[in-house]
C-alpha cells in the first residue's frame, strides 16, 4: 500500500512538476516500515520500492541515489519512533544528507557549488521537516491494520493504565505476580531475538481476568479462611479456568490489541489445574473423572513471547511455593517446569529451537537467583547484607 501510493504521487509529480520530486517524504517509507518490522526488512523492502519508483522519474540517478542515501539515513538514525525528539533529529538528519549528497553530486557534475538549484535546497528542508507526519501515519497504520508500535506497547505498558491500575486495587497479589513474571519473560525473550516490549505489555495484562474473584488465587489470599474450603473440587477448578475467559471479556471491553489478548488467551495453553484434579482423584479414587472439567481450554501458544510468557507466569508462580531458595532448588524448579511442558507439547507450535529453550532456562535461573539471593550474615556483627 506504502509502494503503490508513494509511486502515484511520484507519477503525478513526474507528470504536472518533476522538480516536486525533491519534496516528496520517500524516507517516511522505512520509518513506517521499521516501527513494525524489523530494520532489515525495512530496508530491503525500502531499496526495491525506490528502484521501482526510478523507472518513472527523469534523472534516475540521481534520484535513487539521494532518496536512497536518506531512507537509509533514516532507518539508522531511528532508534526510538515514540520519542518526538528523536524524530525531529531524524529529519534534521535526512535534511543533512540531502544536502550533503545533493551538494555532492552537483560538484562531480559541474565542477563547482555556483550553479546549486537552491530551489531545490528548500524542498530537501520541507521534505525532511514532513518525515515529522510519520507520527500520526503510525497511529493511523495502527487502528487500519492491527499493527502494534513501539509506542504504543510502551503506552499499555504504563502502570498507570486503567485497567493496571484496578488490577493493583482488586487484586494486589496477582499485579506483583505479573510484574514479576514481566521482568522474568522480558529479558529472556530479549536474549532469544524476540520482541521484549510486546513481552512486557502481554505479561502485565496476562492475568486480568482474576481480578473478578480475586480471593480465589493464592497470591491474593490473606490471613482468612480460604474461599475454596468451601467449594468442590470441580467449582474450584471452574473459577480458576475461568480467569482466562473473564481476562478476554475484559480485554475486549477495554479495547486492548489483539496481540495483548492472545497472551490471555494462550498462558496456560491446554494444561490442567493439577491441584485439583489430583486432590478429586484422592478424594474419589474410584469415581469416574472427565479431565476437560480441570483443562483450559487454550489455545496453545503459538509464537516464541507466547511460549515465553507460559514458562515465566508457571516458574515465577511455582517459585513463591519453594522452602529453601538454594541454587539447587531452583535449577530443579526451572528445569522441572520447562520439561513438563515440554512433555506436554505445550510449545509445539511456536517457532523455539532447542537453543532458544536452553536460553531461556539459564536466564529464568539467573534472575531467580538474584531475587531469592541468600542473605551472608557477617561473623561478629550480626547484620546480614542484601
Amino acid at each position: 500500500l506504502i509502494i503503490v501510493l508513494f509511486a502515484l504521487i511520484t507519477f503525478f509529480m513526474v507528470r504536472y512538476r518533476a522538480v516536486g520530486l525533491y519534496m516528496i517524504p520517500y524516507a517516511i517509507m522505512p520509518i513506517l516500515l521499521k516501527t513494525f518490522f524489523e530494520a532489515r526488512i525495512a530496508l530491503f523492502v525500502y531499496l526495491i520500492a525506490m528502484m521501482l519508483i526510478g523507472f518513472i522519474v527523469p534523472n534516475s540517478f540521481e534520484f535513487l541515489f539521494l532518496h536512497m542515501t536518506a531512507g537509509i539515513v533514516a532507518i539508522m538514525s531511528l532508534s526510538n519512533v515514540y520519542r518526538r525528539n528523536k524524530m525531529f533529529l531524524t529529519s534534521v538528519w535526512v535534511i543533512a544528507a540531502y544536502f550533503s549528497v545533493y551538494t555532492g553530486i552537483s560538484l562531480y557534475q559541474e565542477g563547482n557549488v555556483s550553479n546549486l538549484n537552491i530551489d531545490n535546497l528548500f524542498y530537501f528542508a520541507g521534505n525532511g521537516l514532513l518525515i515529522m507526519s510519520a507520527l500520526p501515519l503510525i497511529y493511523i497504520f495502527e487502528r487500519l491494520f492491527g499493527f502494534l508500535s513501539d509506542a504504543t506497547l510502551l503506552e499499555l505498558s504504563d502502570t498507570n493504565q486503567p485497567l493496571l491500575r484496578m488490577l493493583a486495587e482488586k487484586a494486589p497479589g496477582t499485579f506483583q505476580h505479573s510484574l514479576q513474571v514481566a521482568n522474568l519473560a522480558e529479558e529472556a525473550v530479549y536474549r532469544i531475538g524476540g520482541n521484549p516490549l510486546l513481552v512486557r505489555a502481554g505479561a502485565l495484562y496476562h492475568d486480568i481476568g482474576k481480578m473478578e474473584n480475586p480471593a480465589y488465587f493464592i497470591e491474593n489470599l490473606s490471613d482468612q479462611s480460604n474461599p475454596h474450603e468451601k467449594l468442590s473440587f470441580e467449582e474450584s477448578a471452574k473459577i480458576i479456568i475461568a480467569h482466562v475467559s473473564k481476562g478476554v471479556e475484559l480485554a475486549l471491553k477495554y479495547h486492548l490489541p489483539e496481540a495483548i489478548i492472545h497472551f490471555i488467551r494462550t498462558h496456560h495453553g491446554t494444561t490442567m489445574a493439577h491441584y485439583f484434579y489430583h486432590a478429586y482423584i484422592r478424594m474419589h479414587p474410584d469415581a469416574e473423572i472427565n479431565p476437560e472439567k480441570f483443562t483450559y481450554p487454550g489455545p496453545k501458544p503459538f509464537s516464541r513471547e507466547m511460549a515465553v510468557i507460559m514458562l515465566a507466569d508457571s516458574i515465577e508462580a511455582a517459585s513463591r511455593s519453594l522452602k529453601k531458595y538454594s541454587e539447587k532448588d531452583i535449577h530443579s524448579l526451572v528445569d522441572t517446569i520447562v520439561d513438563n511442558l515440554m512433555k506436554d507439547k505445550q510449545l509445539n507450535d511456536t517457532n523455539l529451537t532447542l537453543k532458544d529453550i536452553e536460553t531461556i532456562r539459564n536466564t529464568f535461573k539467573r534472575r531467580l537467583m538474584n531475587i531469592y539471593h541468600t542473605r551472608i550474615e557477617y561473623p561478629g556483627v550480626g547484620i546480614r547484607a542484601t
